[in-house]
This record gives C-alpha cells, structure tokens and sequence, in this order.
C-alpha cells in the first residue's frame, strides 16, 4: 500500500493505491488529517510518500513555512519510513518531463487509473477533485519509480 500525502499549510490530501487501484483517499484539517494518519501508523507494508517544498528562486510567505512545519509533524509520526519527494521528481516520473503542467499530470493519472465517471457508474478516479491529484501524482510517482524519493 501506498499513502500519497499533499502537504498544506491548513489542509491537507491523502490517496492510498494499494495494487493498481485507488483504495481510500482524504482532504482534511491538518489536526484531523494526523488523527486519520495515526490509523496507518503502525500497518506493516505501508509506504508513506510527502510532497516536499522546493525552492525555485521566488520568495514565500507563511504559508510555505506553516507546510514545512506540518511536514515535520508527519516526519515525526511515521518516522523513518516517511519518504519525500519535490514537485519537480513527480512530474519527471509520471509524464517524463519537468515541464509538464498540472492539467498535463491530471490526464496521465487519469489515462492510468481510468475517468472520474459519476455516482451511478464511479471510475478509477471517482472522488478525486482538488488537492488530491496532487496527493495521488505523489503516490503514483513512487509506485513508478520509487529510488527518486528520500527518506
């Protein structure tokens, strides 16, 4: 199994994938966030996989610095088995370039785990809307090619 988490500075996105197919996934508060994580804490065979901040250049504000907080919360929880991976190593992995953009990422995922389709007739990716494609790229990007991510 694998945990995809997309960090927020108040929110964040959870997508578990566990043999091909998206099996659970969340957007919460963060303090409700850790108390849903706490479940996934001691499961053995779990791989849990944090988009990291990256710097490009451009200046941040508190919001940034809130989400690497935050991360270091996750750090803290799942220990040693967290791994960490930038934006940059995600959009290399799943569509082969850096340059890719996130409607570009959206389409590849979709293209993988199948349409959104609808309440009658739900897809692979039924449920995924908002800062959980950037939580299932996450998971994605280490099933493909997990050597890229750091501990």
């Amino acid at each position: 199994m694998i945990i995809g988490i997309d960090p927020g500075c108040t929110d964040s996105a959870a997508v578990i994938i566990h043999q091909g197919a998206i099996v659970d996934h969340c957007y919460l508060p963060n303090a409700e966030f850790l108390d849903w994580c706490k479940s996934f804490r001691d499961a053995g065979n779990i791989d849990v996989i944090v988009e990291m901040i990256a710097s490009y250049g451009m200046p941040v504000g508190r919001e940034v610095f809130e989400t690497c907080v935050f991360i270091g919360e996750l750090k803290s929880l799942f220990g040693p088995s967290m791994k960490r991976v930038t934006r940059i190593q995600v959009k290399s992995s799943i569509c082969h370039s850096g340059k890719a953009k996130d409607a570009n990422i959206r389409q590849a995922l979709i293209d993988i785990y199948g349409k959104t389709g609808t309440k009658k007739n739900p897809g692979g990716t039924f449920g995924i809307s908002g800062d959980k494609w950037p939580a299932l790229a996450v998971a994605t990007a280490f099933k493909n090619n997990c050597q890229l991510y750091i501990a």
